[in-house]
């Protein structure tokens, strides 16, 4: 089975005026922490081991969730400081077994079948596989151009701004270990600007339109959206 990562060591600077004291994985949705909502929903993917990248108050997640959540076996990839989104990845691919993790944000609940993604991996030629989602105006977000004909490698990333409908980068990934490795030079470094968008020439990236709900906690008017919207979308 393939393990799953989860990047849960953000500090939430954008939700202090709403949840000025924890982790922003743990802010709470519907009674619960928003990552209980998350691993619920790995859960019900089948996914056997999660490994968290906890850093900023990491104690108060690993208080809350300790080494299992159901039938998930919970392992901890610390980060003593900010690694950025690939730092993270890369620590936590160290600590792995097997030749692939499915990645995805602690603070992002998107409904898509994991399935859809392992299938698109299966070949062997993509590098990464990436969830998009579809959205009438990805300004806020950016977009993500790929082919049309399978296997859909993506073809650019576009800056925020641009208005209108499109596809976006939805943060779920299925990552191939080598692939990514070969570009880990750094601690520190960001997984969508300095590996994906800097790298997109060279890698087989391709896209899995497949994604039926997206929410992400990152600012208040959707954290309160999600206390209604989440429980719904993961029932």
């Amino acid at each position: 089975m393939i393990p799953a990562i989860v990047l849960a060591g953000g500090l939430g600077t954008r939700l202090r005026s709403v949840v000025p004291d924890l982790p922003k994985p743990m802010a709470v949705v519907a009674g619960k922490p928003f990552l209980w909502w998350v691993l619920r929903r790995l859960e019900q993917q089948g996914i056997a081991d999660v490994y968290l990248s906890v850093g900023y108050k990491r104690d108060v997640i690993e208080d809350y969730f300790g080494d299992a959540f159901g039938a998930l076996k919970v392992h901890y990839v610390i980060e003593d400081e900010p690694l950025g989104t690939g730092g993270a990845i890369a620590k936590a691919m160290a600590e792995i077994g097997g030749d692939e993790a499915f990645v995805l944000n602690g603070d992002t609940m998107t409904i898509v079948d994991f399935d859809d993604l392992r299938a698109a991996g299966a070949s062997g030629e993509a590098d990464v596989v990436m969830a998009v989602a579809k959205l009438d105006d990805v300004a806020r977000y950016g977009a993500v151009d790929f082919d049309a004909a399978p296997p859909r490698r993506a073809t650019a990333f576009r800056e925020k701004g641009q208005t209108g409908a499109g596809f976006i980068n939805a943060g779920v990934y299925l990552v191939k270990r080598a692939s990514f490795m070969r570009y880990v030079n750094q601690e520190r470094f960001s997984f969508e600007q300095d590996f994906l968008h800097a790298h997109l020439a060279e890698l087989q990236v391709h896209a899995v339109p497949a994604v039926s709900q997206l929410i992400d906690i990152g600012v208040p008017e959707d954290y309160a959206l999600a206390q209604t919207l989440v429980p719904q979308m993961v029932a």
